[in-house]
């Protein structure tokens, strides 16, 4: 499984009194790749056909490199 980074919004579970125990969510992977298609979707000119490619379908995988590149990224601090 890839590194995800954990909990986005990571809080104790309810009433639990163990402090290791978080509800999880929505992992900081996702939530930087949410950002960034946000990004990708907004400049306009990308929408075109390239090389065959549909672009659109390839705008999650670029969302998700992005992602790992900002854990990465994260990591190193």
């Amino acid at each position: 499984m890839k590194f995800d980074g954990g909990p986005a919004f990571a809080c104790a579970a309810g009433t639990a009194t163990d402090a290791d125990v978080f509800q999880t969510g929505l992992s900081l992977r996702d939530y930087f790749a949410a950002a960034a298609i946000q990004g990708i979707c907004r400049d306009t000119h990308l929408g075109a056909v390239e090389a065959g490619v549909n672009y659109w379908r390839a705008v999650p995988q670029i969302a998700y490199n992005l992602a790992d590149a900002m854990l990465a990224e994260r990591e190193k601090q």
